[in-house]
């Protein structure tokens, strides 16, 4: 399903979890198919925990887990590097405890949306795939909560650093 959703998307891929490690992990060639995907027009964004902040602690000894929350988001950071500067590939950090408690995947018109319930990893926590089909219905709701997120987010640097503040 995954590979489906990245490939069929034209104008919008959105993944908002907070971590977003198993992508890099599941997806081959994943970096090389967002970079033509921005080369066609795509806005490709990655909303991501800051690796050094409390909520990340935080949900780091709720997990318990060998593989930590901060770990999994280097893993991330590490794979956008690589990319590069790629126009239309932007990554934000977010501290919202809300982003650490639901991640959203948006792909056009589609979506997968996973509450993590607690004290399980996202990919222990159910999924649901959501199809916009109307204005103003649970689609729009979860992509109103990862534009918020978005906008009070802060831009992760060039190589994938922590920036001291916005430009």
């Amino acid at each position: 399903m995954w590979r489906g959703l990245i490939t069929d998307a034209r104008e919008q891929l959105t993944f908002a979890g907070y971590t977003n490690y198993f992508l890099w992990l599941d997806h081959p060639n994943l970096a090389g198919v967002l970079r033509r995907k921005a080369g066609a027009g795509a806005s490709v964004r990655f909303l991501l925990g800051d690796p050094e902040s409390e909520v990340t602690r935080r949900r780091e000894a709720v997990e318990a887990t060998a593989l930590t929350v901060s770990t999994r988001i280097r893993i991330t950071l590490e794979h956008l590097a690589r990319i590069g500067r790629t126009e239309r590939i932007e990554a934000r950090y977010s501290d919202a405890e809300s982003h650490v408690s639901l991640s959203v995947f948006r792909f056009d018109d589609q979506m997968l949306v996973t509450p993590h319930l607690a004290k399980l990893v996202g990919h222990d926590s159910p999924m649901l795939h959501l199809r916009r089909l109307q204005d103003d219905g649970m689609f729009d709701r979860f992509a109103s909560h990862a534009e918020e997120l978005w906008r009070d987010g802060r831009r992760v640097g060039p190589e994938g650093e922590r920036p001291a503040s916005l430009p």
